[in-house]
């Protein structure tokens, strides 16, 4: 529970997360009042967009590093966090396994279980993981007996990264084949339709909200131009996905559905915020402060079905403009 100090909120790896931070900046205003505080950290501060618009930013080192869950809890213990919000891939697992030390020193630390996340990370076990929820997936082929046209991509990867569609055998080189770490799958066709949701599940892993979005064009494997959809993929994810053991806070799910939406293929979990959640936001769900409230104020969340559907988001560039005190950051 929060104590006399002022409250105050850490978004990790903050990098170009600035509608985050300002959505975390305004919910915590409203539920805790005009004196929280949303901080941020990077690896190098100076140059995150989002450590600009924090509260106040600190620098920490790389999530690989082994020291680096010990490094953030001093750095909420020496800035009065009372709430960690994780965001990359590459942090959760270190996370997961510390959560119980933050939690020992007073911090809520949301990250699911590291089971779960394991999971997630590996495309192998997210497959069998859709299979235990009743969902499908594109079927996967052993690398000496592939099916053409098929799909290569990472077995642990992110933003679309090392992903691509093979047409045939001549697309393929040996070392694609004989790489251990790629993952061929049945291709998708090209006329079904993307979704991504942004799922809140409780403590307890059971799910209090969704809200899936279409994506109609991505950029770097992150939706630019998309619309909330209320629809059979809505109904199909929450009666399937109502609970899943292990997870906690916000969870992003991605799958494909046919013209019809009648067929459902389960892709990959994402166990954090999304890119595109400031797109469920706008639709009228508050994850931040249904985080709030379950976190640091010990209310039980309610489950949230009243949202606007069909809103469109078209995301564009903007800039941040910050000055360097310290040369010296910049080589």
């Amino acid at each position: 529970m929060i104590n006399k100090t002022p409250p105050a909120v850490l978004i990790t790896s903050a990098g170009r997360r600035v509608e985050l931070v300002q959505i975390w900046q305004k919910s915590a205003r409203k539920a805790l009042g005009p004196k929280a505080r949303v901080y941020a950290n990077d690896l190098k501060p100076a140059l995150s967009a989002a450590c600009q618009v924090a509260d106040q930013s600190f620098e920490i080192c790389r999530c690989t590093d082994p020291g680096y869950p010990e490094q953030l809890l001093e750095q909420c213990l020496a800035h009065g966090v009372h709430l960690v919000i994780p965001t990359i891939d590459t942090e959760l697992l270190a996370l997961s396994e510390a959560r119980n030390h933050f939690q020992a020193a007073g911090i809520q630390l949301v990250v699911s279980d590291s089971a779960l996340i394991r999971q997630c990370k590996n495309k192998r076990l997210t497959a069998k993981l859709f299979k235990n929820l009743s969902i499908k997936t594109p079927t996967i082929y052993d690398p000496a007996n592939l099916a053409f046209p098929c799909f290569m991509k990472p077995i642990e990867g992110s933003c679309s990264q090392g992903v691509k569609a093979v047409p045939s055998s001549g697309h393929l080189s040996p070392v694609d084949t004989s790489n251990p770490d790629n993952l061929f799958q049945e291709l998708i066709p090209r006329e079904w339709i993307e979704y991504t949701a942004d799922l809140y599940y409780s403590e307890q892993g059971i799910l209090m909200a969704c809200v899936p979005r279409q994506r109609l064009e991505a950029r770097g494997g992150e939706i630019s131009k998309g619309i909330t959809r209320k629809d059979q993929v809505w109904d199909f994810l929450k009666d399937h996905l109502a609970m899943l053991k292990g997870a906690r806070g916000v969870i992003t799910v991605q799958v494909f559905t046919d013209p019809s939406r009648d067929h459902v293929l389960g892709i990959e979990f994402n166990p954090r915020f999304g890119g595109g959640y400031p797109m469920s936001h706008a639709s009228g769900v508050d994850y931040p402060a249904m985080l709030i409230r379950e976190y640091l104020l010990g209310e039980a969340p309610e489950q949230i079905d009243c949202w606007k559907a069909n809103l469109i988001m078209l995301r564009h560039d903007a800039m941040v403009y910050s000055k360097i005190t310290d040369i010296a950051a910049i080589p």
